[in-house]
């Protein structure tokens, strides 16, 4: 089989890419080709399968015609600002028959990797293809993960692990970063940058103020779905915010457990600023800082333009909230009731949060509640007063079991088990990955067999601390 990748990026865009290889993989194995997608993308699975295949997947195996790069971009890191990022460990293949990024993550150091290697170790690599395929199965706008290759290279971090490339497909790889990099460099690279982001996302935007309406308007709909399944992305970096708006970049993300605004699990961050409930306001200044690359853009005059972009920016708290307040709506059952949806949301969250309620569990033992049996529900609280009194007004409004299991998972990918699969992975023993990935391909549906992946952490399990895999 024969595979074309374009080079759209890096032709229109060449100040942003730098044409380059990935290192050499000594003995290159595949550990998990996703084949549903491969179809999808028109791939031939067998073909893929194969040395060449594989070669591709981690970067060795080029295709005539095609021009790998790592693509530059810039970007506030917990709030300092960086002039020159990039894919330091990345390399864009080029663009599929339909039009998506092929990428590597893990393929060796570039030009932008400031002092790393470029490496990526197996646990990380593998992190991400569970947690973005997940997220992919809620219905969660996200970079896709095709596949994970060994690549037989040891990787050296507080130990030494085993190496892996992973190969992912996004809608493109444009972040607020790629703008503040372009920006920071040249107006006349801003303004290709932007045009070039209207063709391939929003093409029936007009100008570059809806170019940046859209941008808040998906960004404000992806932050409210984290929120409703209780994703932390644990970097929101300006660099790790897509254009598309695509979950992107999952390191040291994970799945809340006991409902707390406050849950931070990367290690990293020191203060919070990333914590689950500060998602939706960290996401309001990303696009603020987006907002600004464009200013030279909205209008001619300086004034007039931070106008205009401060009135567009406006627009992502009334869409978050709400997206978030519907959600959360269909999350009890209750859509257009009479009103009374958003008092009963508040009063919940406050009990979930003063009981350390399991935030995933509860939904599906509420829906039990609204059929009859309450039980379940009411042994996970504390206050079960206050609980019984929220009960009787929540069940007086008549909500949908059927619609509530619908929109709230049973299976995620919660933390002790992503840590159990990735633990046996990094060790050769690729079977709690494989029924993890089963497991949270079909979210909604309880099946027979499947009762651990739907119950919370064991009480030792202790504190949880992610880590950025570099």
């Amino acid at each position: 089989m024969s595979i074309a990748l374009g080079d759209r990026f890096s032709h229109e865009l060449p100040e942003m890419a730098i044409s380059w290889q990935a290192e050499a993989a000594p003995d290159p194995r595949l550990l998990v080709l996703n084949e549903a997608l491969a179809v999808e993308l028109g791939l031939d699975v067998a073909w893929l399968r194969s040395p060449d295949g594989v070669g591709l997947l981690v970067g060795t195996m080029v295709p005539d015609g095609a021009t790998p790069v790592a693509q530059g971009y810039a970007g506030h890191q917990f709030g300092g600002f960086v002039p020159r990022l990039g894919d330091g460990r990345a390399l864009l293949l080029g663009e599929l028959a339909d039009g998506r990024d092929l990428h590597l993550k893990g393929s060796g150091r570039t030009p932008f990797a400031r002092g790393g290697d470029g490496l990526a170790a197996v646990g990380p690599m593998l992190r991400e293809y569970v947690i973005s395929e997940a997220m992919h199965a809620l219905a969660i706008p996200t970079t896709r993960s095709l596949a994970v290759v060994a690549t037989g290279r040891p990787v050296h971090r507080e130990t030494t692990l085993p190496g892996a490339v992973l190969a992912r497909v996004a809608s493109s790889h444009l972040r607020v970063g790629s703008f503040q990099y372009a920006a920071n460099n040249d107006p006349n690279l801003l303004r290709r940058l932007a045009d070039y982001a209207i063709a391939l996302h929003y093409p029936n935007t007009t100008d570059y103020r809806a170019l940046f309406e859209a941008v808040v308007a998906a960004q404000a709909s992806l932050v409210a779905k984290w929120m409703l399944v209780g994703f932390v992305h644990g970097v929101m970096n300006t660099d790790n915010m897509t254009i598309s708006g695509e979950t992107i970049d999952y390191g040291p993300c994970a799945f809340m457990e006991a409902y707390d605004p406050v849950t931070v699990f990367s290690s990293i961050d020191y203060a919070g600023r990333y914590a689950y409930g500060n998602q939706p306001a960290a996401a309001e200044w990303n696009l603020a800082r987006f907002a600004e690359t464009l200013l030279p853009l909205l209008a001619d005059d300086v004034d007039q333009a931070i106008t205009i972009a401060t009135e567009s920016l406006a627009g992502f708290h009334r869409q978050y909230a709400a997206a978030w307040s519907a959600g959360m709506h269909a999350k009890i059952g209750l859509t257009g009731v009479d009103g009374s949806e958003d008092q009963l949301v508040g009063d919940l969250l406050a009990l979930l949060e003063g009981s350390h309620v399991d935030y995933t569990s509860f939904f599906r033992h509420l829906a039990r509640a609204a059929r009859g049996d309450a039980e379940p529900a009411r042994g996970l609280f504390v206050d079960l007063a206050g609980f019984d009194d929220w009960l009787a007004r929540w069940r007086a409004l008549r909500p949908d079991a059927d619609a509530m299991d619908r929109v709230n998972p049973i299976y995620i990918p919660r933390n002790h088990l992503v840590e159990e699969a990735l633990a046996a992975a990094t060790d050769g023993d690729l079977t709690p990955f494989e029924n993890l990935v089963n497991a949270v391909a079909a979210p909604y549906d309880e099946r027979p067999g499947l009762e651990r992946y739907a119950e919370a952490a064991p009480g030792d399990f202790g504190d949880y601390r992610t880590f950025c895999g570099t």
